[in-house]
């Protein structure tokens, strides 16, 4: 700065004053942008709007429903009949494909029975237009078995979404409420560097007065230095809650968040255990949509018994066959008949796919046998750690108190010559360890008590725990 001020020009006297004013505006300007932006304030439901809004996990699952919609239109698709139009050009002296083409073209005379036009034709050529459909009237009601396995798909995947929007809330309040502990512990090491420059200011007059020794004065600059290194880890701490919010919100890593509320107490409400258990079993999303997919692998249990049954099909067909493509001159025909097909053998595919399909059922009733012992052992351990956390916030808070009125004793008793330093920085540590505890409670309630409504499946962006 003072190499920029010195090629300023030489101004009159009354710009001689303003340079001292100018330097200390470029100065706080070169701070401001050093700093970056400032923080944008952020509430704990606009955080949860934006994720729902913009994480790629949400968008990942609604693309899924979109498949899963658009595999119920592919199934429906089965019921309605199939027309093809096709339009071929050809040309040959093979005496089948002439005696044929003459025929459809329906320009046939008596000499072309002649035998040597017969065995051996001059070329001819033919544009057919073909206009074909078939539909499959029965099939043994597969296809609508196949269709109300779909539905019951596209179920479970508006299911996964629902699901998925419970795990994104969650994160973002974990997020959210990290960078409010964060915040906190902040606070704490900037009053437990404030304590130790206290202590270590009364250990140095102490000992420059010949009332301590040299140790006291070197143990209280180490516990100095150690509460400046706690401060640096807390503000670190900050920039990756900040990073992890941004993240659970699907925003770049580089966002500068600053909530617009604090780490408060809250007394939220709390059912039963057996009620909550009970449900978890009937809300969460997740058990919906294994439900979803038991029904569908039902429906495809049914649909391969239903390829032994008969299946009956209507086809039909028109051809116009003409020696030019424009001009025409030729001829046209239609075909039209009803076929039922059952397979007498298909050499044991279709019963190896009934029994894949029986095994993929069988998983199935496992897998939600499973789940739901899952459910019930992450509700047990969402609400005892929900409870324990609540209890340890009461004693924390009682502690705190406590805490900090045992340091002012002791540190009125160092001064009096009763205490010695050790005893000071005992208390001193244990009375921000009490405050730190304190806030880690507030944060574990916040936490457990949202992981508890996502246990039983009904955390949502208007959850208490969200809105308090």
């Amino acid at each position: 700065m003072k190499s920029f001020l010195w090629k300023f020009p030489r101004w009159p006297e009354r710009g001689r004053t303003m340079r001292p004013i100018i330097a200390m505006v470029m100065l706080l300007a070169t701070a401001a942008w050093a700093q970056g932006p400032p923080p944008s304030p952020i509430t704990l439901q606009q955080a949860v709007e934006i994720a729902l809004e913009k994480n790629p996990l949400r968008k990942a699952a609604i693309a899924d429903t979109h498949a899963a919609s658009a595999g119920v239109k592919e199934a429906q698709s089965a019921l309605l009949p199939r027309i093809v139009f096709s339009e071929t050009a050809m040309r040959g002296n093979d005496p089948v494909y002439a005696f044929g083409t003459r025929l459809r073209q329906q320009r046939f005379t008596a000499a072309d029975f002649a035998l040597n036009r017969l065995n051996t034709p001059d070329s001819i050529g033919n544009f057919s237009t073909r206009f074909a459909g078939q539909w499959n009237v029965f099939d043994s009601f597969a296809k609508y078995k196949n269709i109300g396995r779909a539905r019951d798909m596209q179920n479970a995947a508006s299911r996964q979404l629902e699901r998925t929007d419970q795990e994104l809330v969650f994160q973002v309040i974990e997020a959210y409420y990290g960078l409010l502990l964060a915040m906190r512990e902040e606070e704490v090491g900037l009053q437990a560097n404030k304590t130790a420059d206290a202590l270590l200011q009364r250990s140095k007059a102490r000992y420059e007065s010949g009332l301590a020794v040299q140790s006291d004065f070197l143990s209280a600059q180490v516990n100095a230095a150690g509460r400046q290194q706690q401060l640096i880890q807390a503000r670190n701490q900050i920039a990756i809650a900040r990073a992890q919010l941004s993240n659970a919100m699907g925003l770049a890593a580089d966002g500068v968040w600053q909530p617009a509320e604090a780490l408060p107490e809250a007394t939220l409400a709390l059912d039963g255990l057996g009620e909550l258990e009970q449900r978890a079993l009937v809300d969460r999303p997740d058990l919906k949509r294994i439900a979803s997919q038991q029904s569908a692998q039902e429906k495809s249990v049914s649909a391969a018994k239903s390829a032994f049954g008969p299946k009956l099909n209507v086809f039909a067909g028109w051809e116009a066959d003409n020696p030019t493509l424009f001009a025409g001159g030729g001829g046209n025909n239609w075909t039209g008949g009803v076929e039922l097909q059952f397979d007498l053998f298909s050499g044991g595919q279709k019963a190896a796919q009934l029994s894949r399909e029986k095994a993929t059922q069988d998983r199935v009733n496992a897998m939600r046998q499973v789940a739901e012992n899952g459910v019930r052992l992450e509700v047990r351990r969402a609400f005892y750690d929900s409870d324990s956390a609540r209890q340890q916030v009461e004693v924390a808070r009682v502690a705190t108190e406590q805490a900090r009125e045992s340091l002012r004793i002791n540190q009125n008793r160092y001064d009096s010559g009763l205490a010695n330093i050790t005893d000071l920085l005992r208390v001193e540590e244990a009375s921000r360890r009490v405050q730190a505890d304190y806030w880690e409670a507030v944060y574990r309630y916040r936490t457990s008590y949202a992981r508890l409504q996502l246990a039983i499946g009904a955390l949502t962006a208007t959850s208490p725990v969200v809105t308090q």
